[in-house]
């Protein structure tokens, strides 16, 4: 579909081995920010030759966050589809009930045009779709109801002991005494939440400027406490994908790490468990569902709690660029309801024009 659209191949880029991180045949993809770091992944070479401007455009796949984080280190535009809304006919399986495919650009509407050309049924893959794709650059952001997370936007809690708790706009950071993550002090750690904190604030101010009545929200507790508990239906159903790789004697490559065992010992999850799973999975959909006929779109920060949930469910999002850390990207996350891509790529758009 992309070389019917005037597309032309130029390469073919790394992935995470088995569809998992930024390592692979002994080596690490980098993010071009950074060349001391590793680019995310599992969609890692999309992300970091797209930033690196080796490529126009590239395309990733997510399953749980494939496509958004390394478009989070990366600082470009990744866009997950809906589930369901491209074909997967000849991509590699990870999990059936999870995997999509989606566009990792410099640009919102570069993935506009990317997606356009490549959605919709292809009468190869019978779990697509056929939703239309309306794109209108246009639509007032005041007619469209738009949520943020809001303890994702909030400093953590100081504990008793005068240290922050993981969790809102915080996460991902090292905690303790001494140099934490990264080599970094406490200290350089605090600055470093406060200033993606002031950078994801400063979003919604964005937003609010440009004629958005934004409004906070909380998930339900349910979906974030199921949708972590549900976790191993990834790998159970990855282990069903690599069963003849993970137990054969070609995959003893020291450089793959834990990722092949927890493949194997997924083997012995009971066929029970997963299909409660599953059922609980569906109870998370009518939940989410719920929360998104209240909203059109929600704002987050790429590491939201949302992120596992949302895959879960099938619901679309994009990666947007909302500053710099320690000169490294710093991104917000929208995500919208099922099958409306437009809507949140005009979102995002509205973003970028108005910080660009």
């Amino acid at each position: 579909r992309l070389e019917a659209a005037g597309a032309v191949l130029v390469a073919k880029l790394s992935m995470g081995a088995l569809a998992q991180g930024d390592r692979w045949f002994r080596g690490q993809t980098k993010t071009p920010w950074n060349l001391e770091n590793g680019s995310s992944g599992s969609s890692a070479g999309p992300g970091s030759a797209t930033a690196a401007g080796l490529v126009g455009f590239s395309i990733g796949t997510e399953t749980r966050g494939s496509i958004i984080s390394p478009a989070a280190v990366n600082g470009v535009t990744g866009l997950r589809p809906t589930y369901g809304r491209v074909s997967r006919h000849g991509a590699m399986a990870l999990s059936w009930t999870m995997d999509k495919i989606g566009p990792m650009c410099r640009s919102v509407e570069d993935c506009v045009l990317v997606f356009n050309a490549i959605y919709g049924p292809d009468g190869r893959d019978d779990t697509v779709v056929d939703a239309p794709f309306a794109w209108n650059p246009d639509v007032p952001l005041a007619k469209l109801k738009i949520g943020y997370i809001k303890t994702e936007f909030e400093a953590p809690p100081v504990d008793g002991r005068g240290a922050r708790g993981e969790g809102g706009g915080a996460r991902g950071e090292g905690r303790g005494e001494g140099r934490g993550r990264g080599g970094l002090s406490p200290e350089e750690q605090r600055q470093r939440a406060e200033e993606r904190l002031k950078l994801l604030n400063g979003a919604l101010d964005v937003y609010r400027k440009a004629g958005a009545a934004l409004q906070p929200i909380e998930l339900p507790e349910t979906l974030t406490r199921y949708s972590a508990a549900l976790n191993f239906v990834l790998s159970t159903e990855a282990a069903a994908a690599f069963d003849d790789l993970t137990r054969g004697p070609g995959i003893k490559d020291e450089s793959l790490g834990a990722w092949p065992n927890s493949f194997r010992t997924h083997r012995f999850v009971p066929a029970v468990e997963y299909i409660r799973a599953q059922r609980i999975r569906t109870l998370l959909m009518r939940e989410m569902a719920k929360l998104m006929s209240e909203y059109d779109v929600f704002l987050s920060p790429t590491n939201s709690l949302s992120l596992g949930l949302t895959n879960l469910t099938g619901h679309p999002a994009v990666a947007v660029r909302a500053g710099f850390v320690a000169n490294a990207p710093l991104m917000l996350m929208v995500t919208g309801r099922l099958y409306e891509e437009a809507t949140l790529l005009r979102v995002a758009l509205a973003h970028e024009r108005a910080t660009t």
